[in-house]
């Protein structure tokens, strides 16, 4: 693509977003909304490869019915109590399409089927804006509208979306799925503690995107799109590879890790407003993404592939940029623990 049109169209993605974060009235939002939408949708379809165009079709019929029901609530609410303010959300049927629309945009569950399909047909690249940045304008909704939100609904997503991102990810063998069903997982539980305390959903979700950056920054910089791949990535980087059991162990919470935050500080938040089971639910159901983390880890850090003495790259993929953007987000990716004070 044209590197004007590139930086144009990544322009207007930004753009979007921030119209959307910085709006207070729904028309604003929803144009926001949809200039991010429709900036993607050729950056998703520059590839001309029949996946990449089924990619592209599933996003843009996906978010373009989010969006309507998103126009739809706003609208009803306008009909209702005659204001367009966003933290004026008080008609109720407004409020449950409000959540089902913004959840859709995100990739919660049962409302999720498309994130994987998507990231799966795209470029590692464009998938790290569609699991990193795209999420950014949802959510800032959901911050403005966390008052008035039902607190069930999202709890009971965030359950599912756990659940469903831990068992998704169990047999799959390309990472950009394992990918998408990992950032299913950490929006499930950004969802739970929406209502209760949404500064907390603020740090989750910085953190997601420092990590989840990372991961994918390591992917591209060793060209490894299944797990096969991970397992000649020594080859490229020996130390990029060690790091990446570490990068991957945050990702799935163990502590002393920066993963670990947000799932300390959610299961204390929920403990503490009296969602005992909840809080037992989702920590349980971060062991099954912990699971195939660890597979990950296991393949490409823990062995070393046969390979012969001759061979010191791979074959035909060499690195394809320098490793200054990895070692400046792997500090924060991982080592964030003791800071945890400073972020609340």
């Amino acid at each position: 693509m044209n590197p004007i049109m590139t930086s144009l169209l990544l322009s207007t993605i930004a753009m979007g977003t921030i119209i959307t974060m910085s709006s207070t009235h729904w028309l604003l939002a929803w144009i926001g909304l949809e200039l991010n939408t429709l900036a993607i949708i050729p950056i998703l379809a520059k590839q001309h490869h029949p996946r990449a165009t089924e990619a592209t079709t599933k996003y843009f019929l996906t978010q373009a019915a989010a969006s309507a029901v998103l126009l739809f609530a706003s609208t009803t609410n306008a009909w209702a109590t005659g204001t367009w303010d966003i933290t004026q959300l008080t008609n109720e049927p407004a409020c449950i399409m409000l959540t089902m629309a913004l959840s859709m945009k995100l990739g919660l569950a049962p409302l999720h089927f498309w994130l994987p399909e998507v990231l799966q047909g795209v470029p590692l690249s464009t998938a790290l804006i569609i699991a990193t940045w795209q999420k950014l304008a949802p959510i800032s909704l959901l911050y403005l509208t966390h008052n008035v939100i039902h607190p069930p609904i999202l709890l009971t997503m965030g359950i599912l979306s756990t659940l469903t991102g831990g068992w998704g990810g169990l047999n799959q063998t390309q990472t950009r799925k394992i990918m998408a069903f990992s950032s299913i997982a950490h929006l499930g539980w950004m969802a739970s503690i929406t209502t209760i305390n949404p500064n907390i959903l603020l740090m989750n979700l910085f953190l997601y995107i420092i990590m989840t950056t990372t991961t994918f920054t390591m992917l591209v910089f060793t060209s490894s799109k299944t797990i096969k791949d991970l397992t000649t990535s020594w080859m490229i980087s020996p130390s990029t590879t060690a790091m990446m059991l570490i990068l991957l162990m945050s990702l799935g919470g163990l502590p002393p890790l920066t993963g670990f935050v947000p799932k300390w500080l959610i299961l204390q938040e929920l403990i503490t407003n009296h969602l005992s089971t909840t809080a037992t639910i989702m920590a349980l159901s971060a062991l099954l993404s912990l699971f195939f983390y660890l597979r990950i880890s296991y393949t490409s850090t823990l062995t070393t592939f046969p390979a012969t003495t001759q061979s010191t790259n791979k074959w035909r993929f060499t690195p394809k940029s320098n490793a200054t953007l990895i070692s400046l987000l792997l500090l924060p990716s991982i080592m964030i623990l003791p800071m945890t004070p400073m972020l609340l």
